[in-house]
């Protein structure tokens, strides 16, 4: 269940928490967006917590794109970047 996380955090701390959190499920791929393969639906639904524990609901903002298997494989990168190996072990908290 390989994804995409975006956000805007209006505020510098909630945004480096934000960014920690989104750590132990992935890897940062530019400055406000990871791919994230939280293994499993109960995983997600803990780190969707976690995040909405962090988050000003009403300043801030999190999504959670899928990359289905195909689109990924489309995937291209022009300039600087590389296609994350997220098949290594994460420790998720």
């Amino acid at each position: 269940m390989r994804m995409l996380a975006v956000y805007d955090i209006a505020d510098p701390k909630r945004l480096s928490r934000v960014a920690k959190i989104l750590k132990d499920y992935g890897v940062r791929v530019q400055y406000s967006k990871f791919e994230i393969d939280p293994q499993g639906e109960a995983a997600f639904a803990v780190l969707r917590q976690r995040i909405a524990e962090v988050i000003d609901a009403d300043a801030d903002g999190v999504k959670f794109i899928p990359l289905c298997r195909r689109c990924r494989a489309r995937t291209e990168i022009i300039g600087q970047g590389s296609d994350p190996d997220l098949d290594r072990p994460f420790k998720i908290l």
